[in-house]
């Protein structure tokens, strides 16, 4: 007589922050690979129209929810990524006491979530835990030159309790953490006027206004396509064993803005003139990620080159320039279109 297979539970992995910009990219690449994918996301930034390719199928589920309050998902999960908060300055500026919060309550949150079951833990920092750096390129043991009462200090010191939280739980082996410092990423579904450098730049572009510049350009920025920038999540996440210490992801090419500017000019065809503001409090004077460890542990280097990558942004971009954005328009967006908010740079 044949016996009956216990059917195997699916495993699921929980994005915090699934519908943003790169919670949706890494949504849909884990649902690709097989996995049963929730998606929570409180909308202050993340749109629907981000995740609609995956909201109907069987192995998708959305929560609605901040992750300051305790997730009760009744089911278990393998893995968590937390990638739940704003990261354009203006967002996280507009409510800094909120953006406190999400970085460290969210976070502790969804840690006790991840020792609950034994979960796999991926936090998404930032490379703005190095501040305005006097170290270059930025390797992951320098500790950085942050103004912690500064107009950032909300993301930029929240992101590094967050680090702080994670570590202790690895140390206290409650859960497995991994840290991932994102450098500038961009790419198509980046919010059109969330305040951005890339964003805004293509599109005063497109729009043939004057395109912004925050100080002299001469400072610098390295920029990091989505679809690279996942792939390094996605390795880091898979690692074994646990490499006990955070991991540089983003490209190590760097830009003057000057001359991301004048790339954006040329890829648009646009007649559009330079606008030049004060350079913001705080705001980076040059930011490169050295990648050594990513290499090292992960085998990871990025592929798509910077005009490449623009090319798909733009494309993106324009697309929505000529079709009208559809779907929940996100509040930071709205305001920025009507002028109620000041573009700052990333």
């Amino acid at each position: 007589m044949r016996q009956t297979r216990k059917a195997r539970r699916a495993k699921t992995v929980l994005v915090a922050g699934g519908a943003g910009f790169l919670g949706s990219h890494l949504c849909e690449t884990l649902f690709r690979n097989g996995w049963r994918v929730i998606c929570v996301d409180n909308f202050l930034t993340g749109r629907m129209d981000n995740i609609v390719s995956i909201m109907d199928q069987p192995r998708f589920r959305l929560i609605e929810q901040d992750i300051c309050r305790p997730l009760n998902l009744g089911e278990p999960v393998d893995r968590i990524f937390n990638l739940a908060c704003a990261a354009s300055p203006p967002r996280y500026q507009a409510d800094p006491i909120h953006t406190t919060r999400t970085c460290v309550i969210g976070t502790l949150n969804l840690l006790e979530l991840a020792a609950r079951n034994n979960a796999r833990f991926l936090q998404a920092s930032t490379s703005e835990v190095y501040g305005d750096p006097e170290e270059h390129p930025q390797r992951e043991d320098y500790v950085g030159h942050v103004n912690f009462t500064g107009p950032r200090a909300c993301y930029d010191e929240g992101k590094r309790t967050a680090e702080t939280l994670c570590f202790d739980y690895l140390r206290a082996a409650k859960a497995d953490i991994r840290v991932a410092r994102i450098f500038n990423t961009y790419g198509p579904r980046m919010d059109p006027a969330d305040g951005r450098i890339v964003s805004n730049l293509i599109m005063q572009a497109l729009e043939k206004r004057s395109m912004t510049i925050f100080g002299d350009g001469l400072q610098t920025r390295s920029f990091c396509y989505v679809s690279d920038l996942i792939d390094g999540m996605m390795r880091l996440m898979d690692l074994d064993p646990n490499p006990g210490k955070p991991v540089n992801l983003g490209n190590p090419g760097e830009f003057t803005i000057m001359r991301l500017a004048s790339m954006v000019r040329d890829m648009t065809g646009t007649k559009s003139d330079l606008k030049f503001l004060p350079l913001p409090q705080d705001d980076p004077r040059r930011r490169q990620p050295d990648i050594s460890r990513a290499k090292a542990l992960l085998g990871w280097t990025p592929k798509v080159p910077l005009r490449q990558g623009l090319m798909q942004t733009i494309g993106y971009f324009s697309n929505l320039e000529t079709s009208g954005i559809d779907g929940r328009m996100t509040a930071i967006a709205t305001n920025a279109r009507s002028g109620r908010l000041q573009n700052l740079p990333a």
